[in-house]
């Protein structure tokens, strides 16, 4: 489901962390009400989900091994970033994946079922996403506004000197492009260019006039951290010129709180509507490859020009 900006009650109060070793999280709240939760796990070789009636629940909610890498080839290292997505009365995991004959050779993948309840049924690889170039691409999810679905991913281009930029495409169905991508943001502010010239791992929040694009930027250490893009409701999405860039990020490192490098969010909201962030970070300054990068909760309100407003990460 889209994330969709809801009415701010009164905060709410989460354990955090709420899953220890598990990246990039992404949380999914069903029409029937369950919240799905998927994340990277460190061993990087499969993709897992958890379900819960309740936000807090997923904490202690069994986790279920929905698909493993491949032995060998393609789709048999690197499982990076999963997202589940209800498309059309199918469910859909979007993640990356690399090669055995070249792990940085990331591509990404999309999982389906037909089945009503994710957690049974039959998942069936419908394979890469094709892009125009053949090159490193991850992260990649899905969105509806105004009648139309769109991919939003990080991709490096040819000819580009970064790690990852930013683009956005109309689909046909859940796994094939229906159109050129737009480049929409590539990393060149200081806190973007830390370590790696980065920016990946978009998520999208519909606000009441604005349509937001949050993304992760630098190196993932100590550096990573959340930049905004954001482009009037009703403008052209692929429209590069629709879309602006706050200058500085919106969500970082604070060492008051003990919370390093937060980044790659999702969106989602309490059972009495607050907007909730869904990010990861440390509890303490590591290094890149450093796994205890830790699923969290926090909920945020809005500033009076709309723009969300996320503060800062809140001690365990």
């Amino acid at each position: 489901m889209t994330s969709k900006a809801a009415a701010s009650g009164a905060p709410a109060r989460f354990h955090n962390p709420l899953a220890r070793r598990r990246a990039d999280p992404h949380v999914c709240r069903h029409t029937d009400g369950a919240y799905y939760f998927t994340a990277t796990v460190p061993t990087y070789d499969e993709v897992v989900l958890r379900r819960s009636e309740t936000l807090p629940g997923l904490s202690t909610a069994e986790e279920h091994v929905l698909w493993r890498r491949h032995d060998s080839g393609e789709m048999s290292k690197h499982i990076w970033a999963p997202e589940l997505h209800h498309v059309d009365g199918r469910w859909y995991v979007y993640f990356a994946a690399g090669s055995s004959d070249d792990v940085q050779s990331i591509r990404m993948h999309v999982l389906e079922n037909s089945s009503p309840d994710p957690m049974t049924g039959t998942w069936v690889e419908r394979g890469r996403i094709h892009t125009p170039w053949d090159t490193f691409a991850l992260d990649a999810t899905t969105f509806e506004h105004r009648g139309a679905r769109y991919l939003a991913w990080a991709q490096r281009e040819p000819g580009i000197e970064t790690n990852s930029n930013l683009y956005l495409a109309p689909l046909d169905d859940p796994w094939t492009l229906g159109g050129r991508p737009v480049r929409l943001s590539t990393p060149t502010h200081d806190w973007e260019t830390r370590g790696f010239r980065v920016n990946e791992g978009p998520a999208a929040l519909i606000g009441e006039d604005r349509v937001f694009l949050t993304f992760s930027a630098s190196a993932t250490d100590s550096n990573y951290c959340l930049g905004l893009l954001s482009a009037p409701e009703d403008a052209d999405l692929l429209d590069p010129a629709s879309w602006d860039k706050r200058p500085e990020p919106v969500f970082t490192t604070n060492v008051a709180t003990g919370q390093y490098g937060p980044g790659h969010n999702s969106f989602t909201v309490t059972e009495d509507g607050t907007n909730v962030l869904v990010y990861h970070a440390r509890p303490y300054d590591a290094e890149v490859g450093d796994i205890n990068r830790h699923a969290r909760l926090q909920t945020f309100g809005w500033k009076h020009d709309g723009s969300p407003d996320f503060g800062v990460p809140v001690a365990d």
